[in-house]
């Protein structure tokens, strides 16, 4: 009977932590627009923060989800400490939503869910309806846990030691909330540990007063995952995880010393015990957020003092790619284009740096242009890792065009870093080495053409940045002038060297292979812009 009792327990516990994970994957594919809208409409406003922390985690099913996820985008740049402070108090609430449905008994229905999620996997093609119905099976397989665990859980009512071990948890909530707390750190979530008290107050084993010290352990434990998450972090992304535990450490000891009170509070709200677990549940997060609401600029003070920014020196790396933004696809190419500009940036520094390198013999500026192209390929190598990483099932059509753009965005910028450093750069070196000097009108025309290369970057980068089509013509359109003004400096040097110019004569090879390679540079550039153009076909 005790294995049986046991290995139900185990089977219902994995059950449930598989069904919350059904649901928040179905729900959040199903919704990525509208989790992308919402998050576009993020203001400064408390109240809004609340409401889009309640809505997102009630898709995602998991506040502790909502912080990770929250974490990344204060360390992406995408929010701040205050906005993500105001998201984590609605976060607490939205989590509340599955204990409140699974207190009114639908895991009756339980099978009945398992069925139609099913059924529609099966029959449905459209995959947000596919997506929706993985939800109902996940929800199905929550409810039919609960149904699993509460009706194996029946003969305990008959253990004597089981039943003085709960009325014990009761007497001594902290060791209930230690319990409870370390628990739902080993599962990442809250509403695992929740649903198991669930399971026991369907049987009538669990009073009331132990339930609660569960409720309160639960709700700290399940800061754990931010606080992991935030390790590696910005300085404003730990704060923002650092907040998520004080709010609910803070909560706790504002009930504690209440805990009879607050009890008869709660018992006034229901009659069965499952609705009063599930009602505790919800008013402890209600009240956190209604106490803590009006504080946050205080706490936003706060946190920055505790958690300073780390003066350090900076090595070179990737800005922008966050790992846990790989969920919201979306959101991870977004700062996959950031990085691929920043990646921009640093090859038109190089480029714009080369005339100089030639005009002045400068070695310093030489040797820094070389530096540089070991960055290009490092944020080249690590923006390729970061994209295969994003979830590939949730990508849609115009999701992996973009990720395939940004590709060859990259390779075309990687590309062009070489051919400054590797030919460019090696060109220079020979004319430094050599102490020799191109003609006036030489170093004239090569300024020139090198200042129209610059243009034709900047356009097709602005084109890039902006998705522009019209744009990208502009920089393909100018292809073919580009390459006849090559022909005709190089014809224009070959007339000097016709004339017995010392300088020509001597800089020749040097002069050619220049030109040569900044015409390769504008077809890496308009490389870049064909993929818009068939975006726009």
């Amino acid at each position: 009977m005790e294995f049986i009792i046991y290995t139900s327990l185990f089977g219902g516990v994995l059950l449930l932590l598989y069904g919350i994970r059904l649901v928040g994957e179905g729900l959040q594919s199903a919704a990525g627009p509208l989790l992308k809208s919402v998050l576009g409409r993020l203001t400064r406003n408390p109240l809004s923060g609340l409401g889009i922390g309640t809505l997102i985690t009630a898709i995602l099913q998991s506040s502790s989800a909502t912080t990770v996820m929250l974490v990344g985008f204060v360390n992406a740049g995408l929010l701040n400490l205050r906005q993500s402070m105001g998201i984590i108090l609605g976060a607490d609430i939205g989590t509340t939503v599955t204990i409140q449905l699974i207190s009114f008994r639908v895991f009756d229905y339980a099978i009945l869910l398992v069925g139609l999620g099913i059924l529609g996997i099966l029959i449905f093609k459209n995959r947000v309806r596919q997506d929706l119905s993985q939800g109902v099976l996940g929800f199905g397989f929550i409810f039919l846990s609960i149904r699993i665990m509460a009706e194996s859980m029946t003969p305990l009512k008959e253990s004597p030691v089981f039943m003085l071990l709960l009325g014990a948890l009761g007497d001594n909530p902290l060791t209930g909330i230690i319990i409870s707390g370390i628990f739902t750190a080993l599962f990442h979530s809250s509403a695992a540990t929740i649903g198991i008290a669930l399971a026991m107050a369907v049987e009538g084993i669990i009073p009331l007063k132990a339930a609660i010290a569960v409720i309160l352990g639960a709700n700290i434990g399940t800061c754990v995952t931010a606080v992991t998450a935030s390790v590696g972090t910005s300085a404003e992304a730990k704060r923002t995880a650092y907040a998520h535990i004080v709010f609910k450490i803070a909560g706790v000891a504002i009930v504690l010393p209440f805990l009879e009170q607050f009890e008869k509070a709660v018992v006034s709200t229901a009659e069965s015990l499952p609705r009063q677990i599930a009602n505790a549940h919800t008013i402890f997060n209600i009240g956190i957020a209604l106490v803590f609401l009006p504080f946050l600029p205080i706490a936003e003070k706060v946190f920055t003092r505790i958690v300073p920014e780390k003066v350090s020196p900076e090595k070179f790396g990737p800005r922008y790619l966050d790992s846990h933004l790989f969920s919201t696809p979306e959101l991870a190419l977004g700062q996959a284009t950031r990085e691929a500009i920043r990646m921009a940036d640093i090859v038109e520094e190089m480029i714009k740096g080369t005339i100089s390198v030639f005009k002045n013999n400068d070695r310093e500026l030489l040797e820094k242009i070389e530096d540089r192209d070991d960055d290009v390929d490092l944020l080249d190598r690590e923006i390729k890792l970061y994209l295969v990483k994003i979830l590939r099932g949730s990508l849609t059509d115009s999701l992996s065009k973009r990720e395939i753009d940004i590709l060859d965005m990259i390779n075309n910028l990687e590309n062009i870093g070489d051919i400054v450093d590797k030919n460019l750069m090696r060109s220079a070196k020979k004319k430094i080495n050599s102490g020799l000097s191109f003609s006036k009108e030489g170093m004239e025309e090569i300024a020139t053409f090198h200042g129209k290369i610059i243009e034709n970057f900047d356009l097709a980068i602005s084109a890039f940045t902006s998705r522009s089509a019209d744009l990208a013509s502009k920089v393909v359109n100018r292809k073919d002038r580009i390459e006849e003004m090559c022909k005709e400096l190089k014809q224009a040097h070959i007339n000097r060297l016709h004339l017995g110019y010392k300088e020509s004569i001597e800089t020749s090879s040097i002069h050619l292979d220049v030109l040569t390679n900044l015409e390769r540079i504008n077809s890496h550039i308009t490389q870049m812009a064909y993929p818009l153009l068939e975006e726009k076909g």
